[in-house]
């Protein structure tokens, strides 16, 4: 299986955020999103609404501290200084994610031209 940047950079990034609940609630989320709501690790960037909905219902109201996490890291790691197609005010973690998804999608193919 191929992983694009993106997905690296989205799994390093979803990774990192769990990894600040400790290691063990680390190992215990992942291995609650694939028993409980099939979804592997590899295949998050790929069910990006189904992980955000499985992750509301491991975490409740706290899991948008760590989709915050997630975003803050993501927009670092990928040094987003373009536009995004969102709304501050309307900052959802699903739209975010495809937001920068197709941001970086569309810089990629600007530079392959």
């Amino acid at each position: 299986m191929i992983v694009s940047d993106f997905e690296k950079i989205l799994l390093e990034s979803v990774d990192e955020s769990l990894s600040h609940l400790g290691e063990l609630c680390q190992r215990a989320t992942y291995f609650y999103l694939e028993k409980g709501f099939n979804i592997r690790k590899y295949e998050i960037p790929h069910k990006i609404d189904e992980f955000t909905v499985a992750m509301e219902e491991i975490f409740s109201s706290g899991a948008e501290v760590l989709e915050i996490q997630i975003m803050k890291l993501l927009n670092d790691k990928v040094n987003q200084t373009s536009e995004l197609d969102y709304k501050q005010d309307d900052l959802e973690f699903t739209e975010y994610i495809k937001s920068i998804r197709r941001s970086l999608t569309s810089k990629k193919l600007k530079a392959a031209k």
